[in-house]
């Protein structure tokens, strides 16, 4: 896949992989105003994707492996940063999660969005019960839609 800025990321093969260069191709640019990938991981090289210099302004945290989301993203638009998790055998954004995500980011200078992404439907229901609320869903099959855990509102970040 190629990026705007002409960087080619090459993703090695599995339905992980092919997760994320949905999000990357499908979900940012329908509900990502704008936003720009700062970091994105691969299952066979951690780092395949970082922009580092853009997370410190962000004052993101230290980076290390365990921490990290799957993929990061800025919409300067917004001042939103997007952690997104893809899920294709384990890793949502669980209550435990979002705990540790929220103390890792509670210095960052953007507002945080919490989102999971799943393939398909079948295994969205796999994990339903563990998802997080004040967290966001989107899953591969039904690109045009977001599943919203809370009825306060509908994809912005939480004070």
């Amino acid at each position: 896949m190629k990026f705007s800025s002409g960087k080619v990321l090459n993703f090695s093969p599995g339905k992980h992989n092919e997760l994320q260069k949905a999000i990357i191709e499908s979900f940012l640019p329908r509900y990502g105003y704008g936003a720009e990938v700062l970091y994105v991981a691969d299952m066979a090289k951690k780092f395949l994707h970082l922009q580092k210099t853009k997370l410190t302004e962000l004052n993101f945290f230290e980076l290390s492996d365990g921490e990290l989301p799957d993929i990061v993203a800025y919409s300067q638009q917004k001042n939103w940063l997007y952690l997104i998790e893809a899920v294709h055998s384990s890793g949502v954004i669980s209550n435990v999660r979002l705990l540790e995500l929220k103390k890792l980011t509670e210095k960052c200078k953007a507002d945080i969005i919490f989102i999971t992404a799943f393939l398909d439907h079948h295994t969205f229901r796999k994990f339903a019960a563990d998802i997080a609320w004040e967290t966001e869903v989107w899953i591969v099959d039904a690109p045009d839609h977001i599943i919203h855990f809370d009825g306060e509102k509908f994809l912005g970040p939480y004070s």
